[in-house]
């Protein structure tokens, strides 16, 4: 079976880790996996991208050619926002490649046009990373349910009139999909049900198949040898954050870990210091009342197990998410992990059991759970245990891989059926 994935790269970015992981697992089973791309950084020979300067130029040009309507919006927020309304030449990429079935992930940033997607005549497969394929351009909706008519009068647009750029966006999709034969996989229970409730996907297929990870990388690091390969202090408790963009992307609520933070100060915490990865050490750092060390932007997979084995709890306050990599990532390494109940979040954290999922936005919950978790060492040790064995039950790459094949081959199958029926 030959299987085409497509995402705008390999492995820059959260999208990007995950679908090249499920690539790696698809082709540990032996399936003829390909990855097409605007951006590669590995040197994956099954990994396709544009191959001289004038098509890697061409491609990044059309980034900000496409977002030019948005210019007329100036009050819009400062959020992603895509609207791929670029004609491409990705289809006859496509059709060089000869695949079975297309796997779509993150196609933003002007990869794939809308009216691209209906013409792939193949099955396919549709990963969601974030909400984007369901609404009029943005990707997490920050709770306005528009997507569940036509869109129009977006609030991330700043717009009041119902025939705005929101509404153009959905109104193509509309069109373009009428006939799509296309199965949703949503990554978490919350964005199976966001898909579901939507006016474009309402009668598609939906299964929910969590990302998976390599359990032998991934995997608990004895701390004291962590600490010391990072140059961590061995005699402190220690809380990480991180992400990519860590400190500049309010979404992942680096604004609300400060407050989280200055509470634990005054109750009179001492003995802890935060590790922060994804973001250099800023000319002015924000105070946060302990010791913060900056470990940069983690490229690899070793230097993130090291982290994450280093710590004695992870902290990801994001207001909106689908299903981080990072607290998956943090449980597989037998690190509790803390956040706000929403999106994904119970999908990987069970409370109190290998984490604490604290009430959405209160900061004051948001620091009881770094509390109970760092005040007791043997529960500590409890929750990193079932952390470990969550990740084994539920997130190992291998039954990831299995689920997809499993699908890709039904459709396939399908497929075929139908067209010696036709």
């Amino acid at each position: 079976m030959k299987v085409l994935l497509i995402n705008h790269s390999d492995l820059a970015g959260g999208a990007a880790r995950a679908a090249y992981r499920l690539h790696q697992g698809l082709k540990q089973l032996s399936v003829d996996s390909q990855m097409l791309v605007q951006q590669k950084l590995s040197d994956d020979r099954a990994v396709f991208a544009p191959t001289n300067r004038l098509e890697t130029s061409i491609g990044n040009s059309r980034i900000a050619v496409d977002a030019l309507p948005l210019k007329f919006y100036p009050q819009r927020h400062d959020v992603t926002y895509s609207l791929q309304w670029l004609p491409d030449r990705t289809l006859a990429k496509i059709n060089q490649l000869t695949p079975e079935v297309i796997n779509l992930h993150w196609i933003g940033e002007a990869l794939l046009q809308i009216e691209t997607i209906a013409k792939l005549a193949r099955p396919i497969v549709w990963t969601l990373h974030d909400m984007w394929a369901f609404t009029g351009g943005c990707h997490y909706n920050q709770n306005c349910d528009r997507y569940k008519l036509s869109c129009g009068s977006c609030p991330q647009l700043g717009s009041n009139s119902n025939w705005d750029l929101s509404r153009w966006v959905w109104q193509r999709k509309a069109k373009a999909w009428q006939q799509l034969d296309v199965t949703i996989i949503a990554l978490s229970s919350w964005l199976r049900d966001c898909a579901a409730s939507s006016s474009l996907f309402q009668n598609c297929r939906i299964e929910l198949i969590p990302n998976g990870i390599d359990l032998e990388v991934y995997r608990p690091i004895d701390q004291k040898f962590a600490r010391k390969l990072l140059r961590l202090p061995e005699d402190k408790q220690l809380i990480l954050f991180g992400s990519l963009g860590a400190t500049s992307d309010t979404r992942k609520g680096f604004h609300l870990l400060q407050p989280a933070l200055h509470q634990l100060e005054q109750l009179g915490w001492q003995d802890i210091e935060l590790v922060i990865f994804g973001a250099s050490r800023p000319q002015n750092p924000p105070k946060f009342g302990f010791k913060t060390h900056y470990l940069g932007i983690l490229k690899d997979d070793l230097s993130l197990a090291l982290a994450y084995s280093a710590a004695d709890v992870f902290v990801l306050p994001s207001t909106q998410d689908n299903l981080p990599n990072t607290v998956l990532e943090a449980i597989a390494c037998g690190t509790p992990a803390v956040g706000f109940n929403i999106g994904g979040m119970p999908d990987l954290i069970e409370h109190q059991q290998n984490g604490y999922l604290a009430k959405p936005n209160q900061i004051e919950d948001l620091a009881q759970g770094l509390i109970w978790i760092l005040e007791n060492e043997s529960r500590r040790q409890k929750l990193s245990g079932r952390a470990r064995q969550k990740a084994e039950q539920e997130f190992s790459l291998q039954l990831q891989a299995q689920r997809y094949v499993n699908l890709f081959q039904e459709l396939v199958l399908t497929h075929q059926k139908r067209f010696q029926y036709n």
